[in-house]
This record gives structure tokens, sequence and C-alpha cells, in this order.
């Protein structure tokens, strides 16, 4: 076994010991080759995350797909929805009402029904994508009207910041944003899905409502682009 496998099979098992029950372990597979991924699979894990249309395609037909769920995570363009409508159960980043009609469309097409997770600024941050938190809701309730598509709840890239209170501050109002939407039970939105946390901060996010983590080098250590 080469010593990339055995760093996946032993972060693998360090993580899955620390993760609490109902919370989903997400691995971000950017850069990493199927083979790698076949491997985490077979250590255990479920749920893989790609962040490039280009790269999916490349790399779709040896994943393994019996033993793995695969996931959209990454920024999506618009006329990139159709090459992947077929071959994702979620689609993590909606964060225009743009994307989420092509998304609804290409579903329509083809018969499905596409679960989305609304993407949040929580930082409004001019370089990352996602809905202010102010239009979240309205946000939402606008998209839950369009076929094809289901409202599966919200996920959010978090600024980086030094001092811990304000890292908990930010996923206490995630947290809060979630459960308030949650709580208007709206038509075709399922809240159930919170999804905030990767390789630094998985633990904190969790300890604060989040019940997906996004973890890419804390599985499959440190990326290697070619």
């Amino acid at each position: 076994m080469d010593e990339r496998k055995l760093l996946i099979k032993e972060n693998l098992k360090k993580i899955m010991a620390s993760l609490p029950d109902g919370v989903t372990l997400l691995g971000a597979s950017k850069t990493v080759p199927a083979e790698y991924i076949n491997f985490a699979a077979d250590c255990g894990l479920k749920v893989i995350g790609e962040n490039r249309v280009n790269e999916l395609l490349s790399k779709y037909d040896d994943i393994d797909k019996e033993k793995l769920e695969i996931h959209f995570i990454g920024q999506l363009q618009t006329n990139k929805v159709k090459y992947i409508i077929d071959k994702v159960s979620l689609i993590h980043s909606v964060d225009s009402l743009r994307l989420a009609e092509e998304i609804s469309r290409r579903a329509v097409a083809k018969g499905l029904l596409m679960p989305v997770l609304v993407e949040i600024n929580i930082g409004g941050e001019e370089s990352k994508g996602g809905i202010l938190p102010e239009e979240a809701e309205a946000f939402i309730k606008k998209i839950s009207l369009l076929e094809g598509i289901r409202v599966e709840g919200i996920m959010a890239i978090p600024p980086k910041c030094d001092e811990e209170h304000k890292n908990i501050e930010i996923y206490q109002k995630l947290s809060k944003i979630f459960i308030d939407i949650k709580a208007q039970n709206v038509d075709n939105v399922n809240m159930r899905i919170l999804s905030v946390g990767m390789s630094g901060d998985w633990e904190t996010a969790v300890e604060h409502g989040s019940n997906m983590v996004r973890i890419g080098s804390g599985i499959f250590g440190s990326r290697i682009y070619n």
C-alpha cells in the first residue's frame, strides 16, 4: 500500500471516530485521482464533492458509484449545468436565480428532481459567491417555486478569522438562518442540511450546528496540482 493510501486510511479512521452521529462526512476530492477516491470509499467514505465540472467528467466513469454519492460543491456556471445534471445527487452552490432556473430547466428535461443547497455569503465577501444573509429567506422562497429542484438546506464558506469568537459568531448566525427558515415549513423546502466546516474548522462548525462537513486535505492530504 502506498504512502498516500496509508494516509487516507489513517485520516478517515480518526475523523470517523470523532464525527458525531447525524453528521455527514463529505470528502472534497478536487485534484484527487479516482484510484484514491475509490480507496477512500473502501475505507468507509460514502460521499464526495467535486469542484470543477471538467474534472468531474474526466473522473466520472472511474469513480465507484455503487459505494459513493457524488455532490457538486464548486461554483457552477449556468452553461455547464447540462453536463452534470444527471451525474450528481446534490448541487451545493446555488447562488443566483439564473442558476436555479437553469438547474430547474435541465432537471425537468431529464425527468429529475435535483436537490440543491443555497450558498450563503455569510461574510459579505466580494470574492465569494452566495446570497447575502438578509436575502436568504426571500431567495429560498422564490426558487422553491421552480419545478425540478428541491431546496435541501444551506451551505457556506465562512471568511477566515484569527479570533475564535468571531468564527463562532459566524457559525451561530448560519445556524439561526437555517433554523428560522426550517421553522417556516415552506413548500418544496426540506431544510435538513447545514453544510459548513472544512479541514481546519469542522469540529467547531459541528459544535455550532453543522451537520455536513466538507473535508479535503484532512482526508486526502495536500492537493497535488498537475
